[in-house]
């Protein structure tokens, strides 16, 4: 029962790092219309400003701020020099500009920070186990696992309850109308890229405790991220949850049950889905 535990545990704390990343990239592909792979690469810039921010201020929580907000003002420069005059361009154009971006990032992240692995330590509140369930886990590893509820929590009161979370459902469902009915569109698209950015960032923040810190490491989790939002559906909430759980879940026990099929499982299931709900689990748009 401790083992059953323990790959339980382990597969929400990657369900919610993988949700910090795919709710921002879901959004932005449902609202937007927009296939951005440098996502992974703004994951990874997070994780350097993270890294940056603790040797300056000597204590995690200044990375754990800053990192959003750097990846945030990232965000606003990619948004305004090159996203904006690409939404029109078309999906394979998109594709290849922002496939391009991965590997700007890439060496850029090179030039600043080196190749060599970095990494920073785990806050001082959340350092050592606790007990859970008749088992001690790490409790960082738990701090993660409340950090993505408190966010999922957080964006179902925003999207379900407020004003601009009506406004970004109908941008959603139907652009073209919402605009007609006087929302401003652009501006919401580009508070919603900007809130994304900022997600990842914070993923990135939030991994590096426990992950190396590498060039490539957004590359590593691009992949997942990504068929995320595939299985879950564009632009859903609701589907960016179901799809972090599932992949986090197969990717956790399949690794531990059996190796030889865990890195085809997901694939799997991807292609299941793709056949029986090719607009994934919970499209937000019919």
């Amino acid at each position: 029962m401790t083992f059953w535990i323990v790959q339980a545990l382990n597969g929400l704390q990657l369900s919610m790092l993988l949700f910090l990343l795919s709710i921002g990239l879901t959004v932005i592909f449902g609202l937007m219309h927009f296939v951005n792979l440098a996502h992974g690469a703004l994951y990874t810039l997070g994780a350097y400003a993270a890294v940056s921010a603790v040797a300056a201020t000597g204590t995690y929580w200044g990375g754990f701020v800053f990192a959003p907000l750097a990846v945030a003002m990232a965000g606003v420069v990619l948004y305004t020099g090159l996203i904006r005059r690409m939404r029109k361009a078309g999906p394979m154009s998109q594709v290849l500009v922002t496939f391009g971006l991965i590997f700007v990032f890439l060496d850029l992240m090179r030039i600043t920070w080196g190749d060599l692995a970095l990494s920073i330590a785990e806050p001082t509140l959340f350092t050592g186990r606790s007990e859970l369930l008749g088992v001690a886990y790490p409790t960082y590893r738990l701090f993660i696992i409340g950090l993505g509820l408190a966010v999922m929590l957080g964006l179902w009161v925003l999207l379900s309850r407020t004003q601009i979370g009506a406004m970004i459902r109908a941008g959603v469902d139907n652009d073209q109308m919402a605009a007609c009915l006087g929302i401003n569109v652009e501006r919401l698209f580009f508070i919603v890229f900007c809130i994304g950015c900022a997600l990842a960032g914070l993923a990135g923040a939030v991994a590096a405790p426990v992950l190396s810190v590498t060039p490539d490491m957004g590359t590593q989790i691009l992949i997942p991220t990504l068929i995320v939002v595939v299985i879950g559906g564009l632009g859903s909430l609701k589907g960016a949850i179901a799809g972090s759980l599932m992949v986090g879940f197969i990717q956790t026990f399949g690794a531990v049950l059996a190796p030889q099929l865990a890195s085809v499982s997901i694939y799997a299931l991807l292609a299941a889905v793709l056949i029986f709900r090719p607009a994934g689990l919970f499209p937000a748009k019919a």
